[in-house]
């Protein structure tokens, strides 16, 4: 029997197809709302976008090392798109000078607890803040995707930028997660009328 790796995704996890879910979110506009963050303070979306991008990567769930996912491994692994948070928000950890480089603010955002979300902030070294959704108001409002485990609502994986208050692009379905960063600094990249080659940023963990 295999061992699973929290910071690996395996070539056999189901993948996720575009279902039409996202296609209402360009070009909305994000409303007032503060939401709870892993600094121990509140942070609004929309006014934080006022002064630059925001990128906001929605995730479902991550793990803890030695810990099994919802339902085990092996059914965590056949739902699309669920497998992957952690190696998604490290792969923004390593990228985030880069995408700070171009303007953008990273904040990653859940449907779990902020406490929770702190133990990740701290074991992982993260630069950035996590917002918790756990009453589900941010998704509700915006009608993000959302699927079910175990009695436990998640957010399908997708990263919004945000600017000046509206949804400016939406990556939907994002796959793989870890890849995700680049495809966030490709599209700032072209959006500041610069094409860059992140092949000449080298990721640099902090672990």
């Amino acid at each position: 029997m295999k061992k699973e790796n929290l910071y690996t995704i395996p070539n056999d996890v189901a993948v996720p197809v575009d279902d039409g879910a996202c296609n209402h979110l360009s070009g909305m506009s994000v409303p007032s709302m503060p939401l709870p963050s892993t600094a121990n303070r509140s942070v609004d979306l929309a006014a934080v976008s006022d002064e630059r991008r925001v990128v906001v990567y929605c995730y479902p769930r991550t793990g803890r090392p030695g810990e099994e996912p919802l339902n085990g491994y092996a059914a965590w692994n056949r739902i699309p798109g669920a497998r992957g948070c952690t190696p998604q928000t490290c792969a923004f950890r390593d990228y985030y000078n880069e995408l700070q480089k171009l303007g953008a603010e990273v904040l990653g955002l859940s449907t779990q607890t902020t406490e929770y979300q702190q133990e990740l902030v701290k074991r992982e070294h993260l630069p950035f803040e996590i917002l918790s959704d756990a009453e589900l108001r941010f998704a509700n409002t915006l009608r993000l995707p959302i699927f079910e485990v175990e009695g436990a609502v998640l957010l399908k994986r997708l990263t919004l930028i945000i600017h000046k208050r509206e949804i400016v692009k939406v990556f939907y379905p994002v796959f793989p997660p870890d890849k995700n960063p680049e495809e966030v600094i490709a599209w700032l990249s072209e959006a500041r009328g610069k094409k860059q080659d992140i092949s000449i940023y080298p990721r640099e963990t902090s672990l």
